[in-house]
């Protein structure tokens, strides 16, 4: 890995989200699947994933069938998994709240749960059932009364057990198959098979990610997912094997990963950069890891720790790693992240499958504004006011004074003839 010092630093390294070059192509299936609807969808499942369908939506019997045949090691893993995501989601929910006067007027917020939502998990050549309990739980504890799920097959015209089983287990109300920008166009639009929802969530490659912001403000949408992200402050006592399997753990992902070492180490750096090496040799998927690792990848040296956590700062990455004995000690100067793991035995891929906060996360930089998935992306908050006659003769002169300023007169009459 190319090492450099903090001041030769590309403040640019985690803002490769980049969709543009498919927007035609995508406009071109979301518009084909708002007109032509399921047959739409069954023509594109057999021209991107090889599946020749008769039907679209999972039937009871395929799902029970995948459920029962997962093995029992990974059943056990996924019950953990799910156990612990849901204590963690439950936690967030929140009620609404009301502020009464002394003069009978109130005011307040009330939060109701989006009715339906849409969640899209890759599939095909891949599985990724916890992709499934980090999108589902915490709808489900917002307490969505629809909870459809799409994710394309693979040629067999199947989906993966774990991902079905996994739907199962998270409440998932409805499954289709369907992938691509074709299946976020029919959750935005509707079809003769999939409902129309209020809100898409969930990861996905380029085409679902510009076919998410097409459709945005047709439906609400969590987030537009760019490559993986993890950045590593680390000093110099940590293990630089632990360090270079965390940072390939995010490379082998996509070849537009990216993975970061900050540390105020030079001999933590060399050792991490040979391990890395070293350890990519050994890595199933070593062509994409390296690609990634040398392409979008590096390790910055500071002069001191602090100076590494304001690194990772300006970087805002996806996954922010405080590799330390003391991480403790920085996490009040971290700002911008969208999950952090503290310590020395807290890998990111903890966070992925087993801790419980979710991995949904802000990337390429938007941490500086954005916030993981959780149970507030499946609510609304709704405002209530009441006010007595006497109340609104007290304000009912300034509601006039400021509707005025504005140049709004109805707006001021609406008051004042109240008081007549």
């Amino acid at each position: 890995m190319k090492i450099i010092r903090y001041s030769e630093m590309d403040r640019m390294l985690m803002r490769c989200m980049e969709t543009s070059g498919v927007e035609e192509s995508v406009r071109a299936i979301v518009a084909d699947v708002a007109q032509n609807g399921d047959a739409a969808l069954l023509r594109y499942a057999e021209k991107f994933d090889g599946a020749k369908l008769t039907a679209l939506q999972v039937t009871d019997e395929e799902i029970e069938a995948a459920l029962a045949s997962i093995p029992a090691e990974l059943k056990a893993a996924m019950e953990t998994a799910a156990g612990n995501i849901r204590t963690f989601h439950s936690a967030q929910k929140r009620e609404g709240f009301c502020i009464k006067n002394p003069d009978g007027t109130y005011m307040g917020q009330k939060v109701t749960p989006i009715e339906k939502v849409g969640l899209y998990i890759p599939g095909g050549t891949a599985s990724y059932p916890s992709t499934v309990f980090m999108n589902a739980i915490p709808a489900q504890i917002a307490g969505c009364s629809e909870i459809v799920m799409v994710s394309p097959p693979n040629r067999k015209g199947k989906i993966a057990a774990p991902i079905l089983a996994a739907a199962r287990m998270a409440g998932v109300t409805k499954v289709f198959k369907a992938g691509g920008a074709q299946a976020v166009a029919a959750l935005a639009y509707g079809t003769g098979s999939i409902p129309k929802v209020d809100k898409i969530v969930g990861p996905g490659n380029a085409y679902v990610a510009e076919a998410k912001r097409q459709v945005f403000g047709r439906v609400n949408i969590d987030m537009i997912a760019g490559p993986s992200e993890i950045l590593v402050v680390a000093d110099g006592t940590c293990n630089p094997a632990y360090v270079a399997a965390d940072l390939l753990s995010q490379a082998e992902h996509d070849a537009m990963a990216c993975a970061v070492l900050v540390t105020d180490s030079m001999t933590l750096a060399e050792a991490v950069s040979a391990e890395v090496e070293r350890q990519l040799a050994q890595l199933p998927r070593e062509a994409m890891a390296r690609k990634a690792i040398e392409g979008n990848s590096q390790i910055i040296v500071t002069d001191d720790l602090m100076a590494a956590v304001e690194a990772a700062n300006e970087l805002a990455p996806e996954h922010l790693e405080l590799c330390m004995d003391d991480p403790e000690k920085y996490l009040p100067a971290v700002r911008n992240a969208g999950s952090v793991f503290m310590g020395k035995y807290c890998p990111e891929s903890l966070g992925d499958y087993i801790a419980g906060p979710n991995h949904t996360l802000p990337t390429s930089g938007t941490a500086r504004f954005s916030s993981p998935l959780s149970v507030d992306d499946f609510i609304k908050k709704t405002q209530f006011t009441y006010y007595t006659k006497d109340a609104l003769a007290k304000v009912a002169d300034q509601i006039a004074v400021f509707a005025r300023a504005e140049g709004l007169e109805a707006h001021a009459r609406a008051a004042l003839i109240r008081m007549e």
